[in-house]
């Protein structure tokens, strides 16, 4: 498929055939252009068989079980038989009663943060730089954000700015998404938050005021930018130019970040929220920036100040968070955006 796809973007077609023009958007890529288009389609291509073959997994797994059960149904008296699926129905009864509860802890959490959560906007106000890959990458990050406060004890009263026009439509193809307990404006975060002005804080690796302490009073931004390295410098002057403050994440103080300078907006939202629970810089981007983006020097002191070496524990670490990762959002994979790393800016 590949091959295919660069002949194609080698030598458009002139027939507007959509498959072909879809793949070749600009008539004048550049041949590193080209190759990122290529391994982004490689990547789409290999998801969407993945997430073919779990769901084909999915299926042959409740085919199985139906089948065990009918069997051990047809092995036993009729008295047994009734009793049997009694138990299976009160055991489904239980659970749906533990969801409910789960469902309303988790309301009373979310409402409760309206009031006393830390307050933390995701800046949507960049549609137009992104590609639709990027904006759907962008709503994937959004989600598990939305899914990780949800099961945060003390999660943060979340906003997203920017809604509407090229933001609108993937951010509704969320299921549920009318029904998320967060604030939700079409406006940008300078209208909709115009009296609280001097309360807001960009987060942007460009700043020279470093975050030592989380203040509830404040109000910070993440942006919501792809593919960030196109765009260095944007957020800043962005803040800049509506004189609003800057600041960014201490994570040079604990950390030296290897090849990939970048994080997703999950990532920088997830290290907030675990801040606001230990009180602890370190302990947050340890738990949140996966391995494969630190430093090969940078390690973890165990209790009596030692480093730990342990690649072991660092691959079990890295594969944890990947698992809750997919189960917070119920999806094979998440893609990666571009964010810088100091702030996500």
């Amino acid at each position: 498929m590949a091959d295919t796809i660069e002949k194609t973007l080698e030598n458009p077609p002139t027939n507007g055939n959509p498959t072909t023009e879809t793949l070749n958007p600009t008539p004048s890529l550049s041949k590193s252009a080209q190759k990122k288009l290529v391994k982004q389609q490689k990547y789409e291509e290999k998801k969407a068989q993945k997430k073919a073959a779990m769901k084909e997994h999915k299926k042959k797994e409740g085919e199985r079980k139906r089948k065990e059960w009918d069997e051990k149904l047809s092995t036993v008296s009729e008295e047994e038989k009734l009793k049997l699926i009694e138990s299976r129905r009160e055991l489904r009864k239980e659970r749906m009663g533990i969801r409910s509860e789960e469902k309303e802890k988790k309301i009373e959490r979310m409402m409760k943060a309206k009031e006393i959560g830390q307050k933390i906007v995701i800046d949507l106000d960049f549609a137009d730089l992104m590609s639709p890959t990027e904006i759907n990458s962008l709503v994937q990050q959004i989600m598990y954000c939305y899914a990780v406060n949800g099961r945060c004890s003390s999660p943060a009263h979340l906003w997203l700015t920017g809604c509407g026009g090229d933001m609108e439509a993937p951010l509704q193809r969320i299921p549920g998404f009318d029904k998320w307990l967060i604030e939700k404006e079409k406006l940008s975060y300078i209208e909709a938050l115009q009296d609280q002005k001097e309360n807001l804080v960009y987060l942007t690796a460009d700043s020279e005021t470093i975050v030592d302490e989380l203040d509830p009073r404040k109000i910070y931004i993440i942006g919501g930018l792809v593919d960030r390295n196109r765009w260095k410098g944007l957020t800043m002057k962005k803040a800049s130019d509506q004189g609003i403050q800057t600041a960014k994440l201490p994570i040079g103080s604990y950390l030296k970040m290897s090849s990939s300078q970048v994080l997703t907006v999950n990532q920088v939202f997830e290290i907030l929220l675990k801040f606001v629970e230990t009180k602890d810089w370190k302990t947050s981007f340890f738990d949140v920036i996966p391995q494969r983006k630190r430093g090969e020097a940078e390690t973890r002191e165990d209790q009596e100040g030692e480093y730990k070496e342990d690649e072991e524990e660092h691959k079990e670490e890295e594969e944890t968070s990947g698992e809750r990762k997919k189960k917070c959002i119920e999806q094979p994979s998440v893609v990666e955006g571009n964010l810088l790393t100091e702030a996500s800016t």
